[in-house]
Formats: C-alpha cells, structure tokens, sequence
C-alpha cells in the first residue's frame, strides 16, 4: 500500500511537472556535459539569484538571505540588467531587504528612487550627536503561524496537537562610518492554545536575542578585518550545521567573540562561543520560561569558516566546527566532537539563441568528518550530500526540479566502544530532512525529489517527497531534536510528501500555507513507538517593517 500511494505521487508531480512543459524541455535537452547552476540553499541574493524563490526561501523563511560569510556573488552577465535611470526609469526597491539575520538587513536602495516599504523611513536616519559618519536603523517582525499536527514523533506521543505561535522581533542598529557598530535585537516568542507542553523552539519570553559590538580591528587585501564581541545569531553556508532556525518560533543564539572579514573573493569567520537559549541546546525550558536568558558556561562551539567566491559560477566552502560540552546530559561525560568538512556549489546557465539565460543547471555537494570523543568512546562519524537540479527560465512557471541525497551516519556496533552516529549540531533541518519535522540528519539515508512552480510573481507552489530509511539498522531514528527513538526490526522508517504554498502579498507582507503527510514504515510500526501515519497543517502571516 505504501508503495502503491509513492508510485501515485510521483506520478502526479512528473504529470504536473509535464503540464508545464518540464518533461518536454527534458527531451530536449543539448547533449552536452551537464552543465549546473544555482543549488537548492541558495538563500542569499549575493550569489546571483536566478529565480525569485529557492526552497529553502519559500518553506523556512529564510528567504530574507544568508549573512556575508555564507555565500558568495556568482556573476551571471546575461542576466545583468543595465543600471535604471533615476528619473525615467527609476530602480524599485529590492525584493527583500531583510535577511535570515536582521544585522545584514540591506536598506542602501533608499538612496534612489524607488516604490516606499513600510518602516524605511526608520532605517539609515541620521542623528545629530553621530555626525554625518554615522546613522541609526530600527525595525522588525510580527510572525503568527497556526499548527494542526497528528502523531509526529515528537514528546507526548502520538496524539493530535493544535496550537498557536506568536513572535514579535525589534531591533536598533547603531553605525558609526565603517568602524564601530552596536547591534540589539529583541525577540518575544509565545505559544498559546496548546494541547501538548512546549518544547524548546517553542517559548523564548521577552529576551535579548542579540546584543553586540564591531570593531574594526584592520584591513585585508583593501577589505575591513572586524572583531564582534557580544550576544549573536551564527548562520554559515548551506545552513546545514549551523543556522538560526527561522522556523522555529525561537531563534538560536550564542555568546562569545568572533573575526570576520568579507572580501571579493574570500570570506574568512573565526568564532568562540557558548549556547544561550533553549533553542541551542540550553535547558530545560522550565528555567527560562519568563527568565533572563544566560549562556551555557559548560558548552562551548567554536569554528572556523572560509568561502572562496572568486571563481565564476563556483562557490567552495571549508569548514573546522569543534563542539565541547563539560558535562553531557544524562551521561556526565565529557563530549568533544570536532567536525571537518567543506561545500562545492557550481552555478551555470545555458543560453538560447539569442542570448538569454533559458535553462539552468544545478549541483551541490557537501559533507564532513567528525571524530573526537563523547561518554567514553571514541567518535567516527560522517555526513554526505549531493544533489542535482533543472531550471526552466522560459516555460510557463518557471519549474524547477530537483534530485537529492543526504546521508548522516549511523552507529555500526553499540558494543565496540566507538560512536559512528553523526551529531546534527545547530542545522536548519526542517528545509532538508521533510517539512513535518520527524528526523534529523542522524543515522539517515534520505533520497529525496523537490519540484517548485510559480504561477505568478507573487505565488509561490513547492512539493516534495522523501523516501528515508536507517542507514544502520543496529542504530536507532532521531527525532528533529535528536533525541533517540526506539525502533523495530528493520531499516524503513518511511516517506513523506509535503506541499507548500508562499504568496507574497508585497515586500513587507506574506502567507504560507502548507500541508505535509508521512506514512511510517516497519521500524516505527513495530517498534514501541507503533503509532497511525502522521499529518501537518499550518498556516503562517509575516509582517515586516
């Protein structure tokens, strides 16, 4: 039956996807070496966006872009539009200023003409006592999503659960000229009408999300060299290892120190930092409901992260993530997990016969080592992705179709005294492991196809469906919050179809509705967590200003 429902979905996207004259340009395709382009992730406008949404921008609200050090430009001349003339042609604003951290938000369009955004006049204001150097910008979101949810696997068992999230973001961004900063954010996250107890994602009462310091320390190559001291949301790459967490109602933070320096072509971030709240890890919820919230001193995350962009349609990340905790919870142990690892993103257009950028190809590769130690054994441990997609840029809606894999290693032998599972660290899971949150990128083997539409510039439509199995039955399924799940006899855990619907009404307001399905396989069937297939409804309103 299972296999009878997968067959008759994917029958329905590729019809769908034939519809729009997808399977067609297939055919047609040039017998040339593939040529690819812009990935999956792209969540940042610096790396030359070629369609107006990615996935990941319509599904997690990340759209709002990825901070310097992620992401590189990858300049595609045939889509340069000549500059527009002030005053007969003037330039519109861009299509989102605010990014997937609000301290890279981007206002410099204010300076022309341009269709006015509700809240601009409260960013880039200059101020008597800065001079002309420097300027003040304040700002924010009001996001509100409703939640209807059936057996996940998640605390409380399987049981339904509906709920309310509510989260109110405002910041000020003081600047003077390009070498002293002070950055705070406040952030207030609240649920209300639910059925289960909150998780860590979930509650985050009055709290200051970041609080921060730049200075600028030196030059590189012509470019600033800056030290940022302070509270901080950290946000690397595909998102992957380590991200913020939009999705959810909390954001992640840290607090520490960091080097950074963003040039034309390398990005270079050194960071030492401790968890702060509890959607980094930091608990139990209970000690931070309606409490200041303080940095974990016995968990520490610190990295290096490099970007080289200076090759056309090419970005190449690398990447050293170390993360120590003194005293693991449950076990007392002291864990140290190092992780090496690095991306390959190769970004490249095919062009018709007159010039124009028709179709796009695409591929991403990413993956890394993890070795150390963690409650007395020793850790060997690995990750691997590798994907490929297809942009049609002149077919109705634009499709874009794509083909992942994504494996995260599972433990070979409990008994042999050495741990093989993967630790997720900080990820934005919910963008690659299916939308209803069941897994995580532990002890997974996920192979996955993604197809996204848009009917209108303002209509965005993604469907997805994953089929994900144990990639050691001798290990167990990790839940979103990694938390170990006991499971049965043998290595299904199941497939998932998921649907998403993004309409951005303007640059200030959107909706998304989405509704996704996961029917479990044998591990989770007749394992002790046997439950009914698993459903997610919901729908969510974000104002910006």
């Amino acid at each position: 039956m299972m296999l009878k429902k997968t067959l008759v979905l994917v029958g329905t996207i590729l019809a769908v996807a034939r519809g729009v004259g997808f399977a067609d340009d297939l055919s047609s395709a040039p017998a040339e070496p593939a040529l690819f382009g812009e990935s999956l992730t792209d969540i940042d406008e610096r790396i030359g966006r070629l369609d107006d949404v990615t996935v990941v921008d319509a599904i997690s609200e990340t759209a709002e872009e990825a901070p310097a050090p992620a992401e590189a430009v990858v300049e595609l001349k045939a889509e340069e539009a000549q500059p527009a003339c002030d005053v007969c042609q003037p330039a519109g604003a861009p299509p989102k200023p605010w990014k997937g951290l609000f301290y890279d938000n981007d206002f410099s369009y204010i300076y022309k003409n341009h269709t006015p955004l509700l809240g601009e006049n409260a960013k880039e204001m200059q101020v008597d006592w800065l001079g002309c150097d420097g300027s003040v910008s304040v700002g924010g979101e009001l996001r509100h999503r409703h939640m209807n949810e059936y057996n996940r696997l998640r605390p409380g068992g399987a049981v339904r659960s509906t709920y309310d999230l509510w989260r109110w973001r405002n910041y000020i961004d003081v600047r003077y000229s390009d070498s002293l900063r002070g950055y705070v954010e406040m952030l207030d996250a609240s649920i209300v009408h639910e059925d289960l107890p909150a998780t860590g994602i979930d509650l985050n009462r009055w709290n200051i999300q970041n609080a921060f310091v730049d200075l600028k320390i030196g030059n590189r190559n012509c470019q600033p060299v800056y030290l940022r001291v302070g509270r901080q949301e950290l946000l690397y790459g595909s998102q992957r290892l380590v991200s913020p967490l939009d999705w959810a109602n909390t954001r992640r933070n840290f607090e520490g120190i960091k080097i950074f320096s963003h040039g034309e072509n390398w990005d270079f971030d050194a960071f030492s930092t401790n968890p702060v709240n509890t959607a980094a890890g930091h608990g139990p919820l209970a000690n931070f409901d309606n409490e200041r919230d303080t940095p974990d001193g016995s968990r520490y995350f610190s990295g290096v992260y490099t970007v080289f962009h200076g090759q056309e349609n090419n970005i190449y990340d690398a990447y050293w993530l170390w993360d120590r905790e003194a005293n693991t919870p449950g076990t007392g142990a002291d864990r140290s997990r190092h992780t090496t690892g690095g991306r390959w993103q190769y970004n490249r257009p095919v062009k018709d016969e007159c010039c124009d950028v028709a179709r796009i190809w695409h591929m991403e590769v990413e993956g890394g080592y993890q070795f150390g130690h963690e409650a007395g054994q020793n850790v060997e441990a690995g990750f691997l992705t590798a994907g490929v997609g297809h942009t049609w840029k002149k077919v109705a809606w634009t499709p874009s179709f794509w083909l992942f894999y994504d494996w995260a290693s599972g433990d070979r032998d409990p008994n042999d005294g050495t741990n093989n599972t993967f630790a997720q660290l900080f990820p934005l899971g919910h963008a690659y492991l299916g939308l209803i949150d069941n897994v995580t990128r532990q002890n997974i083997s996920d192979v996955n196809i993604r197809l996204v539409t848009k009917p209108s510039k303002k209509l965005t439509l993604i469907g997805q469906f994953h089929w994900m199995d144990l990639a050691e039955d001798t290990d167990v399924v990790y839940n979103i919050a990694a938390a170990p799940i006991a499971t049965g006899p043998g290595k299904e855990i199941g497939e998932e179809f998921d649907m998403v619907a993004n309409y951005q009404f303007n640059p200030n307001f959107g909706m998304q509705v989405g509704y996704f399905f996961y029917w479990y396989g044998s591990v989770i069937e007749n394992g002790p967590n046997a439950r009914g297939d698993a459903s997610q409804f919901y729908v969510q309103t974000t104002l910006r200003y």
